[in-house]
């Protein structure tokens, strides 16, 4: 299982945020997340906004550091990247 997590440069809320991915399946990203204690209202669309204080956990944990546009290369190249609006209709992203 090999999960993939961007820098926390991404801001919201007052604070910053990192994109958890997987190149393999959502099932595979739940699982991952979950085990970190990730709650599920964190998961949007195709990946999980981590806050910059849980970043070293999810990499100890086995997340693979990688930049924010191979994070989009990953999802692309998997087939599990959505479009915002997308997963509410139910087309593929």
């Amino acid at each position: 299982m090999t999960l993939y997590i961007d820098p926390p440069t991404w801001p919201g809320h007052g604070r910053l945020w990192s994109h958890l991915v997987s190149d393999v399946s959502y099932a595979e990203l739940h699982l991952f997340a979950d085990g970190l204690g990730v709650p599920r209202r964190a998961f949007e669309r195709d990946h999980y906004d981590i806050p910059a204080h849980r970043y070293a956990d999810a990499v100890r944990a086995g997340a693979v550091e990688v930049s924010s546009r191979e994070v989009v290369r990953l999802l692309h190249g998997a087939g599990l990247r959505r479009r915002k609006g997308a997963w509410r209709t139910g087309l593929p992203g």
